[in-house]
């Protein structure tokens, strides 16, 4: 069985407050973006994960590959599986390939052994792995609110722009972004924010996250101040980092960037 999962980006992140369980509130819109690593397995006789392309960190056990198989196991009682995943999604960029990958390996063992989980069922397994799982079982654009897993249908499409995503040499953990943040009343709610032309989204939506990650390292900073400076009709962090994208209307000349230590190019189809 092989599929390939898929990233995401983040419209805006407003981070509202801090809960009893230590969680922040947050909005935040999710948009798949059509950027894959690859995942496949078969029955084996003892779990075996194989990672290739870009270095992936913590144990096997730690993957949310194998949490997500450990938890269909102990449910549902699936065999051990051998499993190869490619990744060309970085890590801690604030794309969700680790999340994606849980996402999807759930979505393939089900239908691989006939398990019979219904989309509701598979979204409340996949919040057991982590926040931004369940968005990828749908894997449709969603404003998410609480600590990121409740969904909300919407109305948007970026068919038609260009996406340029850029990142620096290192990467900044979810853990050490949170730290940095002080939450803070949103100006706008997001919804209406989106409304808007997406010419009119540079004044009005916000990464949250972007303030003190930036003057920490500013080189996040100056990327987007890159994409702009090419034309970009909106640009942002996307999610914790330290990924940023930019959307265009036509595709940019990557010569005019200079050196650049990650980017990935693509035209946007709409939801995928």
């Amino acid at each position: 069985m092989i599929c390939f999962p898929n990233a995401k980006i983040n419209l805006g992140v407003q981070i509202s407050g801090l809960r009893a369980d230590g969680l922040h509130t947050i909005e935040t819109l999710l948009y798949p973006v059509p950027m894959h690593d690859a995942l496949e397995f078969l029955p084996a006789r003892t779990f075996q994960m194989k990672i290739t392309g870009l270095k992936v960190h913590g144990t096997i056990k730690e993957n949310l590959v194998y949490r997500g198989w450990e938890l269909l196991h102990d449910q549902y009682g699936i065999p051990p599986v051998g499993v190869h995943l490619h990744k060309t999604i970085p890590v801690q960029s604030g794309l969700g390939g680790g999340s994606s990958d849980a996402a999807f390996f759930l979505r393939a063992a089900n239908d691989f052994f006939n398990i019979g989980i219904d989309c509701t069922e598979m979204k409340k397994l996949a919040a057991k792995l982590g926040s931004d799982c369940p968005f990828f079982i749908g894997n449709k654009a969603a404003i998410a609110r609480g600590a990121g897993e409740i969904l909300s249908p919407a109305k948007l499409s970026l068919k038609g722009f260009h996406l340029l995503l850029l990142m620096p040499a290192s990467g900044i953990s979810t853990r050490e972004a949170y730290s940095l943040v002080r939450p803070a009343k949103p100006r706008l709610p997001l919804a209406e924010i989106i409304s808007r032309p997406v010419e009119q989204w540079k004044e009005y939506l916000k990464n949250d996250f972007e303030k003190p990650l930036f003057e920490k390292y500013p080189e996040i900073g100056e990327l987007k101040n890159r994409l702009y400076g090419q034309g970009a009709v909106y640009a942002s962090m996307t999610g914790s980092g330290t990924a940023v994208f930019g959307l265009f209307k036509k595709a940019p000349d990557l010569k005019n960037f200079g050196s650049i230590h990650y980017f990935w190019q693509g035209k946007l189809s709409g939801d995928l």
